[in-house]
């Protein structure tokens, strides 16, 4: 029950993630034609660079948990056992130390914009800016909760859930790096 519902939760958060994503793109398309046919978009501008702060950090849990972020594991990979597992402990231990520090102060931040009634500057003034601010707290909150999930199921004795198997054959590694983007 609850695995389902935390796995709900990163996806959830990484479709939203999407859908700011698609709203980038439409913003900048009518932006863009815009100055052709003299259409105004009151803080256009500013709207796409909410939309993309909210894809940059609710995407980060799902990310996470699909084993698609960037990992450095020059260390790590080398070794094995008992010793690794340390390691990934560590490495997870420092992770939810960071983002923790990070999704409590951003928190405290979307709270105090609320608390202060912050309104946004520019056109439209009179938008609390703590509701475009949710994305980029949700975002790190989510994150944390993803972490401390891996880290509960690390410290069980599993194997990582974000680290996929070693590729088989080349035809694999080329696939992974077709899907990558690479």
């Amino acid at each position: 029950m609850i695995r389902r519902l935390l796995d709900g939760l990163y996806l959830g958060a990484g479709v939203l993630a999407g859908l700011f994503l698609i709203a980038i793109f439409v913003l900048m398309m009518l932006l863009s034609v815009g100055r052709l046919i003299e259409l105004n978009i009151p803080d256009g501008d500013l709207f796409v660079s909410w939309s993309m702060a909210a894809t940059a950090f609710l995407g980060l849990a799902h990310t996470f948990k699909s084993g698609e972020m960037i990992r450095v594991g020059l260390l790590i990979d080398r070794f094995r056992g008992r010793l690794r597992w340390w390691f990934e402990m560590a490495s997870l231990l420092i992770g939810v130390a960071f983002i923790g520090f990070f999704a409590w102060h951003a928190v405290r931040f979307v709270y105090d914009s609320w608390r202060f009634n912050d309104m946004a500057t520019g056109v439209i003034p009179n938008l609390p800016i703590w509701i475009p601010q949710l994305g980029y707290a949700a975002g790190l909150v989510i994150l944390l909760i993803a972490l401390l999930d891996e880290l509960v199921h690390v410290a069980s004795g599993n194997a990582p859930r974000y680290e996929k198997p070693p590729p088989v054959s080349a035809e694999e590694v080329i696939e992974r790096a077709v899907q990558s983007g690479v």
